[in-house]
């Protein structure tokens, strides 16, 4: 299963409006990640431990933002953004919270272009 598209499905699914990960654990056998400040996807393939699983979901799940940390064999750590193609290897726990009296969107932020989330009370 990929992680990344599992979780979107989930919150589409669910109608989740405004959700964000509270924790997880579990393996990955395949992870492609975003580095910081990089253009270019990093991809490794083995056994890693999901030691950080963070973001927030806007837009009843279409517009997300997730980063990612891993640990391998040895305690090497490494995270980025979390992109498709990340496959569970035994499990991935997951909790997540959905705030109905928020509401999250993402909008472009003049100075950055980044769209950029924005929360409001509903």
């Amino acid at each position: 299963m990929d992680l990344k598209q599992e979780l979107t499905q989930f919150v589409e699914t669910n109608q989740l409006q405004s959700a964000s990960i509270s924790t997880c654990v579990g393996s990955l056998r395949e992870l492609i990640i975003r580095p910081a400040n990089q253009q270019e996807l990093l991809h490794l393939q083995g056994h890693y431990e999901i030691v950080s699983l963070t973001g927030t979901f806007a837009d009843q799940g279409k517009n997300n933002h997730i980063h990612i940390s891993v640990s391998d064999s040895t305690g090497n750590t490494i995270g980025g953004h979390l992109v498709d193609g990340n496959i569970i290897y035994t499990t991935a726990e997951i909790v997540l919270l959905n705030n109905k009296a928020m509401n999250f969107t993402r909008v472009v932020d003049p100075e950055t272009t980044y769209y950029e989330l924005k929360v409001e009370e509903n």
